[in-house]
């Protein structure tokens, strides 16, 4: 094998430089000087075009996205050095509310604020990232001409799960799910003749290789199977796995079988009871990577089969999947339209008129985001560091600009993720911190790649293509949504966004989930956006370029949305008890704290966008009132 230098995949060219500093926030960083926070300022000219018209719009940068350079150094010196943060500058700035954090959560906690409290009321949300949103993250393309929209995190409404509140919460800002569902003609990669497909890498397997519709939860054939390079014994334990019918627990009790696999995992299931060679079992290490964000071997057998992981048929059971079925309505540049809905309602001189039907298009001042004489105020690049109950209500100091500096309020709401929040609110009991403490966000990748042209991917049949071997477990094409007013045709031949979906594999000695996340957090950190470049042009050069891909010429622009702390912790068969009511972690963790409340999809312990929203209605329900804040 002669591997491509870096020249010939076109990390020489322009495109990386351009991504790069476009990527990377010049905001706060964070030095820890014997045991005390120094902060660093903002270059002037950052810090002044955050708030001029039409200089400041970073849903068009590339580069490193997510948890950018820049949003998260703060934090980190705060958490894992504990660097202090004293003397803070007053400034005087009085609130009814205070919240942290302005993704969908903090978001929905202003919009229930101003239904419980009053629409006169004021409101300060402080955001550590350059944009509004959290995990809905707008990537916005133009280097193709026309504007190309893509997925940054959180993506999916599932419509089915949600609460009244969050269905009257859709209703009022004109979200209609059944109208969304019918613009759209999205699958993820699975409407293609060929697709699904999967691609074994040279580097893992010896040689590059696509195995048109190869998708390991339908019933393979030996013909199929014969294709893959695994050894002999793994081949052959795969047509024998694939061509069983008996129940292997035919002699225990439905209670005994289902105790039976909520206590193994899914691989050990897949050696003990069917016979798969450990190069066969490791076609299946990274299928949940972009679904659940962690390896298989952190999953039960019982949670995932519960999720048509292959394996039923050693119970008895016919094969029946018959493709995947999961009909979320989607907005092309995922749930962020969803966030630009609230924004625009909550400050609608940033963005006049908008509606669901315009709403991908619109146009956002972020300028006006924080302007002194509104009654909502969004502050970007600030890193909230305390949260303190007064006599009156809350005091809140954060990082901005290279100072320190602490507003008031009556309310504050803490609508980040929960591990940090014993670190902001030092004062809280003891048993609530280590209830915070205990869920250990899951980390996320999705990486946009503008593509050129999809002539490749149509020559090979494919739009959707999973890689067992690689960094992303899994790509595919993005388009056929056409909600928000911007149409984007399944059959549009480019440019057009593929996106790498997936999380990052833990070393083989984290035993534990919580040391896998932990683990694969610190990989995803140490990354440079040249490594994912680097990756993301191998995989192409070796899959698409003998079907006449170019990296050097197709590959328009590259953003890599990074999310250490990406997916909710959900509690599990093989890691987690089962609490009795009102005692697991998320509800002790989630409790009010005199004028403080807590808001995020951690508090439902559910990585779903109306959970958020939910747990947003619950927490502005519990604040008290002013008479009750002391």
């Amino acid at each position: 094998m002669t591997r491509k230098t870096d020249e010939q995949l076109g990390m020489h060219r322009s495109i990386t430089r351009r991504d790069f500093v476009q990527g990377s926030s010049l905001a706060v960083l964070g030095a820890v000087t014997s045991g005390a926070f120094s902060v660093t300022a903002t270059t002037a000219a950052e810090a002044a075009s955050a708030r001029t018209p039409g200089s400041y719009y970073p849903p068009t940068k590339t580069g490193m996205r997510g948890s950018h350079n820049g949003a998260y150094e703060v934090a980190h010196a705060l958490a894992r050095q504990g660097a202090s943060f004293d003397n803070p500058e007053d400034t005087g700035e009085e609130y009814d509310l205070v919240i942290v954090g302005a993704g969908i959560s903090g978001l929905a906690a202003a919009y229930y604020y101003r239904k419980r409290f009053g629409n006169d009321t004021r409101i300060l949300l402080l955001e550590n990232h350059d944009d509004f949103g959290g995990h809905a993250k707008r990537n916005e393309f133009h280097q193709g001409g026309s504007m190309v929209l893509s997925l940054g995190g959180t993506h999916n409404l599932e419509w089915w799960q949600f609460s009244d509140a969050v269905k009257d919460f859709m209703d009022e800002f004109g979200v209609d799910v059944k109208a969304m569902l019918k613009n759209m003609d999205f699958d993820y990669g699975q409407s293609a003749p060929n697709s699904p497909a999967m691609w074994f890498d040279e580097d893992t397997y010896g040689v590059n290789r696509l195995v048109p519709r190869l998708d390991l939860n339908r019933r393979l054939t030996a013909d199929t199977i014969d294709l893959i390079p695994i050894s002999e014994a793994g081949r052959e334990s795969l047509k024998a796995f694939y061509g069983r019918s008996d129940d292997v627990f035919a002699e225990l009790s439905e209670s005994e079988t289902d105790e039976l696999l909520s206590s193994i995992s899914y691989p050990d299931f897949l050696r003990k009871y069917g016979g798969l060679t450990e190069d066969a079992v490791q076609l299946f290490d990274k299928k949940e990577h972009g679904a659940w964000g962690i390896e298989m071997r952190a999953l039960s057998a019982n949670d995932a089969l519960w999720d048509d992981n292959p394996g039923r048929h050693l119970m008895g059971d016919e094969w029946s999947y018959e493709g995947r079925d999961y009909p979320a309505a989607l907005w092309p540049d995922g749930n962020a339209s969803l966030v630009r809905l609230m924004v625009a309602g909550l400050l609608p001189h940033v963005a006049p008129n908008v509606t669901a039907d315009n709403v991908a298009l619109a146009k956002f001042n972020y300028a006006a985001l924080d302007e002194p004489e509104g009654a909502v105020r969004l502050r970007l690049n600030a890193t909230v560091v305390n949260t303190i109950n007064t006599e009156t209500g809350a005091s809140v100091t954060y990082a901005e600009g290279g100072q320190l500096k602490r507003v008031t309020t009556k309310h504050a709401v803490l609508a980040c993720y929960h591990s940090v929040i014993p670190h902001l609110c030092p004062s809280l009991p003891e048993q609530q911190k280590e209830a915070l403490k205990y869920q250990v966000k899951i980390p996320l990748i999705l990486t946009n790649v503008l593509i050129r042209n999809t002539d490749a991917l149509d020559k090979l049949g494919v739009d959707g293509i999973n890689c067992p071997g690689r960094l992303h477990a899994r790509l595919f094409l993005f388009r056929g949504i056409n909600n928000g007013g911007y149409d984007h045709a399944a059959d549009d031949s480019g440019p057009v966004s593929l996106v790498f979906w997936g999380s990052i594999s833990p070393p083989d000695d984290a035993i534990d989930l919580k040391s896998q996340l932990r683990a694969s957090r610190q990989k995803l950190l140490d990354l440079s956006f040249e490594d994912f470049e680097r990756e993301v042009r191998t995989v192409l050069n070796d899959l698409l370029g003998p079907e006449g891909f170019d990296v050097n010429e197709d590959i328009l622009a590259i953003t890599v949305n990074r999310w250490p702390h990406g997916y909710a912790y959900e509690y599990m068969d093989l890691w987690d008890p089962d609490w009795a009511e009102g005692e697991a972690p998320h509800e002790i963790a989630r409790q009010p704290f005199g004028a403080i409340a807590i808001a995020n999809s951690d508090a439902g312990a559910s990585a779903y966008t109306h959970v958020a929203i939910d747990e947003a209605y619950r927490a502005i329900g519990e604040l008290p009132h002013n008479s009750e804040t002391t």
